[in-house]
């Protein structure tokens, strides 16, 4: 599959060029680069159709086919009904050949939780458009929510000053708290580090800046409102989830490009924090390079989930499996009309009354006491934020009762660490056998930790052929066989090398030397190994060095 990526940024090296904090220079637009790839300004043109006025920084360059979805992705904000303060979120293929961002994002990625790493989405503010490869949704529209009304009214000087403003900012370094200044306004905020305890309230570290004027915190910098994306279909919730998590092809239609794009990153951050492996599109329209992909009828549809607004689609996707038709999302308080499953068969007029258009059937029962306490919640007035929390916390117990089962037996694959020698190759991982994992779920299964009661083997049966387990299995599998490096690399460090060259000769001697540099400096970059062993392999490939013949150190010493 292609992974759709956002807009990389391209170094020409003609940006404006500063100095970092304590002088010492920097490559020109660093920081900025390690929030945002660029800032585009969208015009629109009755005769003339929508064009790409402005890109900042001035050195970015997009290829045609970025600039096309980047024009014509605007064209319903200017439509009746799109006018006025809209914000949505979408997601495009990044053009081969881009140059490697400025931004280091094999640090950033090593350290963040699987589900927020890079590439995934733009922002967007009627015409002004962010682009990032960041997921923090929130943060942006945040962002927008200050900086929109004052370019619009100051148009580029407000506009390149914010820039400068933000390749000032720190670098998002996972488990950091942050000041993030931006036109008089500090914005705190926490970056995710993949060992937050899930679904917990991390520890907010203090500052002691003085800062003017007091920051506004923001409580997340990705999450969703949950309930007010799912508040019409809670009573098909786990439908949903089950459906997410199998990557099932999937079509929200909603009235706005908002409902869209918010409904389908819910939809995504539903099986979190199992990573969503397949294509989405929050707002996916006739204009987009893989329109004529995504809806042939020559063959199956492909596993992503599409926000789409305009009824065209209505027709479009009738050969989809799951299609989910949203309606206008009622005022807070209100007792939402909850939506129907319905036949394929209806979907059919561009009239279709809202509702689950599938022939789906879920493998697990719905959790009527989760239902019965949300629509309480909704009749006794209770805050949105209390009802998503009740909900995400819902929705991360149910994933973790699916998922711990597979960690465990996952970890059981992994060869002891007794049987790691310095001398050998270390031992491979066994391969995953779903027969195997099948019959430890009477003793270790998710009926251990939830109540939900149905036929789970089935549902596993039915992961095991979907993206999502194949982007969990592959992740995992590095993650120990980078662990099983690390541990052959502590052994090495523990033994008599010295002693082992003795009796070796140069060819084998020099040939040992070649594969430690090379363990040395994959290590480094990736920094999974204990504080120490890297410099103790260090020292002991110089100690070998310095026991050769000065010919052969000249070599080693200069390759």
């Amino acid at each position: 599959m292609n992974e759709p990526l956002a807009l990389r940024l391209t170094c020409s090296g003609t940006g404006k060029h500063r100095a970092a904090d304590g002088g010492a220079s920097r490559c020109p637009w660093a920081r900025f680069s390690s929030w945002l790839e660029c800032v585009c300004v969208v015009t629109f043109d009755l005769e003339l159709g929508q064009a790409i006025e402005l890109v900042y920084p001035q050195d970015v360059k997009l290829t045609e086919k970025e600039r096309f979805r980047g024009k014509r992705s605007h064209v319903l904000l200017h439509f009746p009904g799109c006018l006025g303060d809209t914000q949505f979120s979408f997601r495009l293929r990044q053009s081969v050949g881009r140059r490697a961002s400025r931004f280091r994002e094999d640090v950033y990625n090593r350290d963040a939780p699987v589900t927020l790493v890079t590439a995934h989405c733009d922002s967007v503010f009627q015409s002004l458009v962010l682009v990032s490869r960041l997921p923090y949704t929130h943060l942006f529209h945040s962002l927008l929510q200050i900086v929109a009304p004052e370019f619009f009214e100051k148009l580029e000087p407000c506009l390149e000053a914010v820039c400068n403003e933000i390749d000032q900012w720190p670098s998002p370094v996972p488990g950091l708290t942050l000041n993030l200044p931006v036109m008089g306004v500090v914005l705190q905020v926490r970056i995710p580090s993949k060992t937050d305890k899930p679904g917990g309230s991390p520890v907010r570290q203090t500052t002691t800046q003085d800062l003017l004027p007091t920051p506004t915190v923001l409580p997340t910098i990705h999450e969703l409102d949950l309930f007010k994306c799912f508040q019409s279909v809670l009573i098909h919730l786990h439908i949903l989830w089950e459906l997410t998590l199998l990557g099932e092809p999937l079509v929200v239609m909603a009235p706005s490009p908002t409902i869209s794009s918010e409904t389908v990153l819910a939809l995504v951050s539903s099986i979190s924090p199992l990573k969503f492996c397949c294509d989405f599109r929050p707002y996916f329209t006739i204009h987009d390079s893989e329109f004529r992909e995504y809806t042939t009828r020559t063959q199956a549809p492909p596993n992503v989930v599409l926000g789409v607004t305009n009824p065209f689609f209505i027709k479009t996707f009738q050969n989809w499996p799951h299609v989910v038709r949203l309606g206008e999302i009622k005022m807070a308080g209100d007792l939402p009309k909850q939506v129907k499953v319905k036949k394929l068969s209806k979907l059919k007029t561009l009239d279709t009354k809202p509702g689950i258009y599938t022939a789906y059937k879920t493998f697990l029962h719905k959790d009527k006491i989760l239902i019965k306490r949300l629509l309480k919640g909704i009749q006794r007035k209770r805050p949105s934020e209390v009802q998503s929390a009740i909900l995400r916390r819902h929705l991360l117990e149910l994933t973790q009762s699916f998922i711990i089962p597979l960690e465990r037996y996952m970890a059981s694959l992994m060869p002891l660490q007794r049987s790691v020698t310095p001398w050998k190759t270390p031992p491979q991982i066994r391969p995953f056998s779903q027969d195997e994992f099948m019959t430890t779920l009477d003793h270790t299964g998710p009926q251990l930790t939830s109540g939900l009661k149905g036929d789970w083997m089935g549902l596993y049966r039915k992961f095991f052929r979907s993206q999502n387990f194949d982007g969990w299995y592959r992740h995992r599998h590095k993650e120990m066989t980078q662990k099983l490096e690390s541990l052959h690399l502590e052994v090495i460090c523990d033994a008599d090398l010295l002693g082992w060259t003795k009796d070796k000769s140069e060819v084998e001697i020099v040939d040992l030397i070649l594969k430690l540099r090379e363990k040395l400096v994959t290590r480094r970059q990736q920094l999974q190994v204990k504080d120490g062993v890297l410099d103790k392999l260090d020292a002991f490939i110089n100690s070998i060095i310095s026991s050769l013949p000065e010919d052969l150190q000249t070599v080693l010493n200069t390759h």
